[in-house]
C-alpha cells in the first residue's frame, strides 16, 4: 500500500538517509527550543517532561510513519497526534521574552505554531542532507519544502500559514533567527544543552557515545544559537566538524554507487526505540535523564496529554 508521499519525492529521499533520521531531530529539538510559546506549550502539557529522550523519539517516529509509512500507517499517527493534541491551550507560566511575555497564549491549534513546528524539522532535515549527504539543487529545496507543507496540512495546518515558497521561507526563518525574538527560559536552555553533549554525550541507559555524534549536533548548530545557549565552540572542534562533514558526504557518494543499502537508507524507528527503551530503563531504576529538569522554577508540574 502507498502513502501520502510519493517514493522518489525529496522528502521520502531526504527522510530516509539514516544521518538524516538520525540526526534531525536533536538539531530541531535544540534550535526549536529558542521559541518560546512552542518550547513552554510543550512543556506543559507532556507525560515526558523529564524524558525529552522518549519524547523526541516519539516525535520522529510519529514524523517518520506520515512520511515513509503506508496511509493506513500514517493515519494512525495523525489520529494518535490529534488525540495528544486537543488538550494542548493555555497561557505561559513563565516569562519568554519582550514577544512572549508571561500569560501569552499557545494552542496546538494555532495555524502559526503549528508551522513553526514544520518549519524547525524543515530546517534541520535540509540542514543535515546538505551536511551529511550532499548539497541539494535549488529544485530539491523547493520539492523538500512543498513536502513540509503538505505534511503540516495532513496535521491541521491550513496552507496559508505557510510561506509562499521555499526562498519565503528560507528568508523569514533567518530573520527571525537574527532577530531580538529567539529566547530561552531555563527549561529550555538546561534541556537544549543536555541535548547538544554540552556534558559529554550519553543516550539515556547505555555508555556514552562517540565524540563524533556530539561534534555532529554542535556543529550542525548556528552560531548564533550556540551563543544563546552559551555552548563553547573552538577552531579545533570546526575542523573535527568539517572533518565529519567531509567524510559522510565521501561515503555516500561510493556508497550510492553500489545502489540501495541498508547501511545509508531506510526507516530508523528501531534506533528512536532504542534509545526511547533506555531512558525509560534509566527512569525504572531510579535515574533520571535529565538532572533538575523537574526543579526548573516557574514551571508547573507535568500535565497528562
Amino acid at each position: 500500500m502507498s502513502g501520502y508521499f510519493a517514493a522518489d519525492s525529496m522528502v521520502v529521499r531526504a527522510m530516509r538517509q539514516r544521518v538524516v533520521g538520525l540526526s534531525w531531530g536533536q538539531r530541531a529539538l535544540v534550535i526549536g527550543g529558542l521559541h518560546p510559546r512552542l518550547f513552554v506549550g510543550t512543556a506543559q502539557h507532556t507525560v515526558h517532561r523529564a524524558t525529552p529522550y522518549t519524547r523526541l523519539a516519539l516525535t520522529a517516529r510519529l514524523m517518520e510513519t506520515v512520511f515513509l509509512g503506508t496511509k493506513e500507517e500514517a493515519d494512525r499517527a495523525l489520529a494518535f497526534t490529534a488525540k495528544r493534541h486537543v488538550p494542548v491551550a493555555g497561557t505561559m507560566e513563565v516569562p519568554g521574552g519582550p514577544a512572549h511575555p508571561e500569560g501569552s497564549p499557545y494552542s496546538a491549534a494555532d495555524p502559526g505554531l503549528m508551522w513553526w513546528t514544520a518549519a524547525f524539522a524543515l530546517d534541520s532535515v535540509e540542514f543535515m542532507y546538505d551536511a551529511l549527504v550532499r548539497p541539494l539543487r535549488p529544485d530539491e529545496r523547493e520539492e523538500l519544502f512543498d513536502g513540509f507543507v503538505t505534511w503540516a496540512g495532513l496535521f491541521g495546518m491550513p496552507a496559508s500559514a505557510a510561506p509562499v515558497s521555499y526562498p519565503d521561507f528560507r528568508r523569514r526563518f533567518d530573520a527571525w533567527l537574527a532577530s531580538d525574538e529567539p529566547y530561552l527560559v531555563d527549561e529550555a536552555r538546561l534541556v537544549g544543552r543536555h541535548i547538544a553533549g554540552t556534558a559529554g554525550y550519553h543516550l539515556p541507559g547505555g555508555p556514552p557515545t562517540s565524540e563524533t555524534l556530539r561534534t555532529v549536533v554542535q556543529g550542525s548548530l548556528p552560531a548564533l544559537v550556540r551563543e544563546h545557549y552559551g555552548i563553547p565552540w573552538s577552531a579545533a572542534a570546526e575542523r573535527r566538524w568539517r572533518a565529519v562533514r567531509t567524510a559522510s558526504r565521501l561515503a555516500h557518494g561510493r556508497l550510492s554507487l553500489l545502489g540501495p543499502t541498508p547501511l545509508l537508507r531506510g526507516r530508523s524507528e528501531h534506533f528512536y526505540k532504542v534509545v526511547q527503551q533506555g531512558e525509560q530503563a534509566l527512569v525504572r531504576r531510579g535515574g533520571v535523564s535529565i538532572p533538575g529538569v523537574s526543579d526548573v522554577s516557574g514551571v508547573s508540574d507535568v500535565t497528562p496529554a
